[in-house]
């Protein structure tokens, strides 16, 4: 669960609906607990992330579902829903449970090429009740996991739109975290996120981003501030000159008023542009969204150093502004999916 299911949450809740939220944290992971902190949200910590090894992370996700099904039975749950995440799924589908999966990056890339889906994809999607996807992703892939049509839901946003749509800029948010920071407020900004390098789609941790930090600042003598992805004591000592945060914060309200983004995920990438700040994805492979959104002029994407060093600076030019113009053909509606929810 992430921020995509707080509205989706909140309306539920609104019509007398319980509604239990799990999550999993772990050495060098909370950032999921965070969010539900940050929000001021009620959940339950079940189970660890796991290891940076198979077995460690197989014995993780065994004891986490053998911990969910005393959840289920204690909350006498009657439908699960999550993002593909394969203990609940696997656990619902075999207490006899409706199974409802929402997943925007089942394949890691935009072909539709199934050795190359993500592996949470082909533990859950199959045993699923009901699929939502955006628009973006095609119905082929789950068909070819087995679903029906009917099965498949689209809904005609990409996801990080469902929490953007009525975002409020707060200044004296940004102001204050400025301030706490001694970050210089006038001086060109760029906010940097590694790529998740620890999950199960990325092959390894790609270094060509940590490779170019010490040339940005010295080449462009810019703010640079680094959201970390897990641990940020390395950071520290690898980048002295940046500034790392160690804390959650609401990270949307930084991105609208920082010059440029640059990220090796997905999901901060779309909220960067689609805030209308220069962004450049420098993940190391496009999804169907990720492609979308470089197709329609709101993202820049690369994997070399030269190209990035070559973009950051038409970004100082303030020449890589998104068209966020293309955001108006994109549609949330909240009531509609928690009525497919209880349908």
């Amino acid at each position: 669960m992430d921020s995509f299911f707080i509205p989706i949450i909140k309306k539920l809740q609104n019509i007398d609906i319980n509604v239990v939220i799990t999550s999993r944290s772990g050495k060098g992971y909370t950032e999921l607990n965070d969010i539900l902190d940050l929000y001021e949200m009620d959940y339950i910590s079940i189970g660890e992330f796991g290891g940076d090894n198979l077995e460690s992370k197989l014995k993780a996700s065994i004891d986490r579902q053998i911990k969910l099904i005393e959840i289920i039975k204690k909350y006498r749950i009657k439908k699960v829903v999550s993002g593909s995440v394969v203990d609940v799924s696997r656990v619902g589908f075999g207490l006899g449970l409706e199974v409802i999966n929402f997943y925007d990056m089942p394949i890691k890339g935009h072909v539709n090429n199934l050795k190359l889906a993500l592996p949470q994809i082909k533990l859950s999607i199959p045993l699923s009740t009901k699929v939502f996807k955006p628009f973006v992703v095609p119905d082929e892939v789950y068909l070819r996991l087995g679903l029906e049509k009917e099965q498949i839901i689209e809904y005609n946003f990409i996801d990080p739109f469902i929490w953007l749509k009525d975002f409020k800029y707060d200044e004296n948010y940004v102001n204050n975290f400025y301030q706490k920071y001694n970050i210089i407020r006038n001086k060109f900004s760029i906010v940097i996120r590694e790529e998740e390098y620890k999950s199960s789609y990325v092959d390894k941790k790609y270094p060509f981003l940590y490779e170019a930090i010490p040339e940005i600042y010295k080449k462009f003598n810019v703010n640079i501030i680094i959201i970390p992805r897990y641990e940020s004591k390395y950071l520290k000592k690898e980048f002295p000159f940046a500034y790392v945060i160690d804390e959650k914060i609401k990270l949307q309200h930084l991105l609208k008023d920082v010059d440029l983004f640059i990220g090796g995920g997905g999901t901060i990438n779309t909220e960067s542009c689609f805030l209308g700040t220069q962004t450049i994805s420098t993940r190391s492979f496009i999804s169907h969204y990720d492609k979308w959104q470089i197709d329609n002029n709101l993202m820049f994407w690369t994997n070399n150093k030269e190209e990035l060093m070559n973009l950051i600076k038409k970004a100082i030019e303030f020449k890589l502004k998104p068209n966020i113009k293309i955001l108006e053909t994109l549609d949330v509606n909240v009531d509609l999916l928690v009525n497919y929810i209880m349908q």
